[in-house]
């Protein structure tokens, strides 16, 4: 019997159960979804890293190293295994295509993954090229390629089609914000082979698997080499430290959506089994009048959470599957920006505990809502529910209240007197703000972004990289001669960091730089300036000190000023300054508004980029931001919707006498309507009022917790405003007039027979 009222209650709140059980299977698989998302990152990534013998440390001398120097350092306490490395951009010969051409001298440390053709060699012949490169460009096992390199021609057979965890991200350097497997790949090759193209063997890199602290490393390295070596630790390399970022922005927004979402699940639970008990009361009484024991209506009724939270939770286990594998896996969104092996979704152990503690807490809910109506005989519990009595609140003592219309004093005393429905339906509305303003507020912050890195930064055509033994008076020659711009780039130790020293000569404004207020400014003589994530450590006048890496000296230095960097975190000078303080530099770039067909390869040359080419991954990223937008925008909707269609619901059901007996006393059905849909409204203005700030602030933190790499500049703009407001404001109307449209089927009699 009781079974068959479940069905039977469950049809007749039907609304509320369902609008509950979507609440549940959207927090729950959204919950669900970010959590397996950040660990699948975690889990994959790292384990193609140990697959790959990816280095821990990476030690860099422009002049190279030498076989001495990479036998003293194999030689080290602590040191697992060493190589010396080099890792250059070549062009593709007669396209703009390049690749990071790598070798790796012991074949123990940075290695690649097979995944089609021969194995490798050390004194092999062929080139190991990138799987995802290869199949973007149509190159086949078989084929011949040439990489132009320092003007010489490295001529070989692709003999295997690889992945490798140094290049997992596999961008030409930090301009390049995602991959583009089209204009840009990697390749290795052999030792032997280096060597046999070259005449030589250049190494300025040292990569080292080591358990060592980074500070540690350093004091040995230039113990035993005699000189202070620039040391990276593996969460400074772009791989590495891309998989810890994406890992680590899943887990913040597996605490923020997620909680929001789950959150209002449980508020609405807590707030719609409390209005389905009460409307239940008359039943309990005449299930208590029937015999049925108080413990027998406490299971039933109880079951209702259950229910609820069983459907609920199976459905969003299997929505959070479904969302982890849109981004994890070989089609997903991270498959832009990740070139793994293999995509398998792995769950935090935390989440089963959770999920079930859910449950149990929904369960409870309904526990604690029908117990409080058990109290007292079977005659108390068939008395209709009433709301407790209403004192005179404080706007009602006030002059103006007389003055009001009858539609706002009803108003007014409803909201009052129900002030968790009205606090839900607050909650309903700020939370659909907060989705629709962060989301389309980040979208207005990245497009600013690739804007001003576009139009107000990089103004030149093409990036010329140099090569690690060019001299730089040919390359300012070479600059001179393409009406360019050129940029030299040292790692300097600052404050206790790794940082990067910039020095530019900047005569034909082929770059730009912005001070905070994103207006242009340019660079003075009379010091350095400091990008906005190190404008805390020094006052614009201080002096400040740094050391550069493979030099003894220390510079002091300074500030003239603050600049925008949005990309790297950098001490930026001119070319004079750093002549004036006696700095040695090698020139690494030339920016130029030369096509880079109409620059003739040199032994200078190391490769070229294309300015458009690199804007083109930006448009990559964008793509997914929209993605992400939609998700947000179509989320907020989801929210709004259920969240005030289902308390607007219940209001309709807790008022269903009060709406009777306007129309006794002559109420027509659009009056009452009106009533109704001008309650949401006061409503939804308040919520409009508190989200948008509210908003702006969790885009603020999510932009200082995500992004913080980047010197993002937040931008909001009016349409972004205009647009949650109006979508906010849609959806409530919506909801409303659907709501107030059952006015029309109060039965008056029914109504009004029931004794109070």
């Amino acid at each position: 019997m009781l079974i068959r009222k479940l069905f039977r209650t469950a049809w007749r709140y039907k609304a509320q159960f369902i609008s509950m059980i979507i609440m549940i299977t959207i927090g729950v698989g959204v919950f669900l979804g970010f959590n397996i998302e950040w660990k699948s990152i975690e889990e994959d990534t790292a384990e193609f890293f140990e697959q790959t013998n990816y280095a821990d440390f990476r030690l860099y001398e422009e002049t190279g190293f030498t076989e001495e120097d990479i036998e003293a350092i194999e030689n080290m306490d602590g040191i697992k295994a060493a190589t010396r490395y080099i890792s250059v951009n070549v062009s593709l010969k007669d396209t703009k295509k390049s690749v990071a051409l790598n070798v790796s001298e012991n074949y123990t440390v940075s290695t690649m993954m097979i995944m089609e053709g021969e194995e490798y060699a050390k004194d092999a012949d062929g080139i190991w090229l990138s799987d995802r490169f290869a199949e973007e460009n149509e190159i086949a096992i078989g084929d011949s390629l040439t990489f132009i390199y320092q003007g010489m021609e490295i001529h070989g057979e692709v003999v295997g089609l690889v992945k490798s965890g140094e290049h997992m991200i596999c961008v030409a350097d930090g301009n390049q914000l995602m991959p583009d497997y089209e204009s840009f790949g990697f390749a290795y090759i052999s030792p032997e082979k280096l060597k046999e193209s070259l005449g030589y063997s250049f190494y300025p890199q040292i990569n080292v698997i080591s358990d060592m602290e980074k500070t540690e490393l350093e004091e040995e390295v230039k113990a035993v080499l005699g000189r202070t070596i620039l040391v990276t630790a593996k969460d400074e390399h772009t791989a590495y430290a891309g998989a810890k970022s994406e890992a680590e922005e899943g887990k913040t927004m597996g605490s923020i959506l997620p909680v929001l979402f789950l959150a209002i699940a449980i508020l609405t639970m807590i707030t719609t089994m409390h209005r389905i008990a009460a409307n239940e009361k008359v039943q309990i009484g005449t299930l208590k009048a029937l015999g049925f024991r108080d413990r027998r209506i406490l299971r039933h009724y109880t079951s209702y959470g259950l229910v609820i939270g069983l459907v609920g939770t199976v459905i969003g286990v299997v929505l959070g599957y479904e969302i982890a594998a849109v981004v994890i896996s070989p089609q997903g969104m991270m498959s832009t920006y990740f070139d793994l092996p293999k995509w398998p979704l792995v769950m935090p152990s935390f989440c089963i505990p959770v999920i079930i503690l859910t449950v149990v807490f929904l369960t409870l809910i309904s526990y604690l809502s029908v117990k409080r109506m058990l109290k007292g005989t079977a005659a108390d519990a068939l008395r209709p529910y009433a709301p407790k009595a209403m004192k005179k609140s404080i706007f009602e003592k006030m002059l103006f209240w007389e003055k009001l219309s009858f539609g706002t004093k009803w108003n007014v005393r409803d909201i009052l007197r129900h002030k968790s429905r009205s606090a839900m339906t607050l909650v309903g509305v700020v939370g659909c703000m907060l989705l629709l303003v962060g989301g389309l507020g980040m979208k207005d912050t990245m497009d600013k972004f690739v804007t001003m890195l576009d139009e107000d930064i990089n103004t030149y055509t093409t990036k010329i990289n140099m090569s690690e033994t060019a001299d730089n008076e040919e390359v300012k020659a070479l600059a001179e001669s393409v009406n360019g711009d050129w940029q030299a780039s040292a790692g300097i130790s600052y404050e206790g960091e790794t940082i990067a020293l910039e020095i530019y000569q900047v005569n034909n404004d082929k770059i730009s730089f912005l001070n905070k207020e994103n207006e242009q400014i340019k660079l003075t003589d009379d010091g350095v300036y400091l990008c906005l994530r190190l404008a805390d450590t020094a006052e614009i006048g201080e002096v400040i000190e740094f050391s550069p890496y493979g030099s003894e000296e220390t510079y002091e230095v300074r500030v003239a000023g603050y600049i925008r960097s949005l990309v790297t975190e950098c001490i930026v000078m001119t070319d004079t300054y750093a002549e004036s303080i006696g700095i040695d530099y090698h020139i690494g770039a030339v920016y130029t508004d030369e096509s880079a067909e109409d620059i003739e390869d040199s032994s200078l040359i190391s490769g070229k980029q294309d300015k458009h080419m690199i804007m083109e991954t930006y448009d990559s990223f964008m793509e997914i931001m929209n993605f992400m937008v939609m998700i947000f925008v179509l989320a907020a909707v989801v929210l709004g919707t259920v969240v005030l269609y289902n308390l607007g619901v219940m209001s309709y059901v807790e008022r269903y006498r009060e709406l009777a007996t306007l129309k006794v006393l002559g109420f027509r059905d659009q009056h009452i309507g009106r009533l109704l849909i001008s309650q949401n409204i006061w409503l939804t203005v308040i919520g409009v009022v508190i989200g948008l700030p509210t908003g702006f602030g969790v885009l603020q933190m999510l932009i200082t917790s995500l992004i913080s790499e980047y010197e993002l500049s937040l931008n909001v703009g009016v349409l972004t405003y205009s647009v949650s407001i109006l979508l906010t404001f849609g959806v409530s109307l919506v909801v409303s007039f659907m709501v107030a449209g059952r006015n029309k089927k109060i039965d008056m009699v029914e109504a009004l027979k029931g004794a109070e």
